[in-house]
């Protein structure tokens, strides 16, 4: 830290702190909410970020977190486009997905209930959002929109359990749902992991979700250990980290590969024969040249 705020933040604080002076009261006050006064006044006002190691790390964690948070709302979008564009689940686990709807949903539920940083949970309900419309269109485009009616029915009536009637799960049931999620949620990867090999390809599935998901991860694992002392959440972004490392991996390898119901070609037709149009004959007007002798009535002798 030392090495950066010599080389880095010391040179730009005759720019940086005009800048820090101008800014309006409640943005600090939203920066003080978020890393306490005492970082503020050391990183913000001081302009130093070898002070207070602690205060750095705990900033970088928080503006991570709002950076998940914020994508989180955009993760799934080529997701759903892509679906709809191509009218086409080939390539998607529904399976995977429902998964990792209920993985989220008891995350959120325990996080808000033990009263977490919003930053270290945010995105689970806008991840959860998006996954409930790409099952949804999977299902449909699969021709099975019954199934999508009663997938929506579980996760409205999953959502009024887990969060608005907290009295139907009780704390101790939480808990044991929250260790249950971490190895749902990685369970949520293997089918997807599952269809893409069996598929020899990605199909409709997005790199964009892909790699985003695989940064989440590794950034909920720094958050975490910075800003929330649970081992069952923690151990659950390990173990996601792993899975979408290895989505990553299979999306690089079939980058350029069709599924194989993409790579059926087609059996050539034969060309139709040509049928002979039948020869008509043609009059010329004179009489055909008899073939042999025809008999006659002149008298000989």
């Amino acid at each position: 830290m030392d090495a950066i705020q010599k080389t880095i933040v010391d040179p730009l604080q005759p720019l940086l702190r005009p800048i820090v002076s101008a800014v309006p009261e409640p943005v600090h006050d939203a920066i003080i909410s978020l890393i306490g006064s005492s970082c503020h006044n050391s990183l913000v006002v001081d302009l130093d970020v070898s002070k207070d190691p602690a205060c750095t790390s705990l900033a970088i964690s928080k503006a991570l977190g709002i950076a998940i948070v914020g994508a989180s709302g955009i993760v799934k979008v080529p997701q759903i486009l892509k679906l709809i564009g191509s009218r086409s689940s080939a390539g998607v686990s529904f399976v995977s997905y429902a998964l990792e709807t209920a993985s989220l949903l008891i995350t959120l539920s325990y996080s808000v209930r033990n009263q977490f940083p919003f930053s270290t949970f945010g995105e689970t309900a806008l991840i959860a959002v998006q996954d409930v419309v790409v099952g949804v269109l999977v299902l449909t485009f699969a021709g099975r929109s019954s199934a999508a009616a009663a997938f929506i029915a579980v996760v409205a009536a999953s959502v009024y359990a887990l969060l608005f009637d907290q009295t139907l799960v009780d704390a101790q049931t939480m808990a044991m749902l929250q260790a249950g999620a971490g190895a749902l949620g990685v369970a949520s990867k293997a089918p997807q992991i599952y269809t893409i090999w069996r598929e020899g390809g990605t199909g409709q599935l997005s790199a964009f979700a892909v790699f985003n998901y695989l940064a989440g991860s590794l950034s909920r694992i720094f958050t975490t250990l910075q800003e929330v002392d649970d081992k069952l959440i923690l151990y659950g972004f390990i173990a996601g980290f792993t899975l979408n490392l290895i989505l990553a991996g299979q999306m690089l390898y079939y980058w350029n590969s069709p599924a194989k119901s993409q790579k059926k070609e087609k059996k050539p037709v034969a060309a139709p024969t040509p049928v002979k149009a039948p020869v008509t004959a043609t009059s010329s007007g004179a009489s055909p040249k008899p073939s042999g002798k025809t008999p006659t009535t002149r008298r000989r002798g």
